[in-house]
């Protein structure tokens, strides 16, 4: 089982991603798909290792998970998003509301706090006693990571063939990862010969 650091929301963005072929293709392409990246991505359930999924459930992700890459696509803006999305993107008002619907689906309770030397705070936790919904587990994470600091370092990679989001490392990072950077500069390298042959 492994869980990285990398934010939830774009662990989700990057079950789409290059064929191979020149296409795109989908990690979470059936249930038990959804079970492995839950189980390999603890942070998503209570308990990963006992989630099963079903086909309402993996449609839930797949609505979630194409809101979630069109607000990326917004936040990237005013460069282009990932090829993968250039001809599926939502409007942004129904790519907010599917967010906000997921985010909805974890009933929360007022829970009042009275720290020793302090005045009383409430803060709002989910319902005890309610079974944890993995959409809603994951909206809560987008909305988290959209309105946080990261959002400034999102980046759609546009190495040739690649469809993935990536945050930005350092300053003159253009490509999520060493082998995009290759095809980049071979794909720039045959573009020159080719016009100047």
């Amino acid at each position: 089982m492994r869980d990285s650091d990398t934010p939830l929301p774009l662990e989700l963005a990057l079950t789409i991603r290059h064929d191979g072929n020149g296409g795109v293709t989908d990690d979470l392409d059936h249930a038990a798909a959804l079970e492995a990246w839950v189980r390999a991505h603890p942070r998503t359930h209570p308990a990963p290792d006992t989630f099963t999924a079903d086909e309402t459930d993996l449609a839930a992700v797949h609505t979630l998970r194409t809101a979630v890459r069109t607000l990326f696509a917004h936040a990237v803006r005013p460069t282009p998003p990932s090829p993968a999305d250039a001809s599926r993107l939502l409007p942004l008002a129904e790519a907010l509301r599917r967010l906000n619907e997921a985010a909805a689906r974890t009933p929360t309770v007022p829970v009042l706090d009275w720290p020793d030397g302090a005045g009383p705070v409430s803060h709002r936790q989910p319902a005890p006693g309610e079974g944890a919904d993995l959409t809603a587990t994951l909206a809560h994470a987008t909305i988290t990571f959209l309105t946080g600091p990261d959002r400034e370092r999102l980046r759609a990679c546009h190495a040739p063939r690649c469809v993935r989001y990536f945050l930005k490392e350092h300053p003159r990072q253009e490509w999520c990862k060493p082998s995009c950077g290759n095809r980049a500069r071979v794909a720039r390298h045959h573009e020159r010969h080719r016009r100047a042959g």
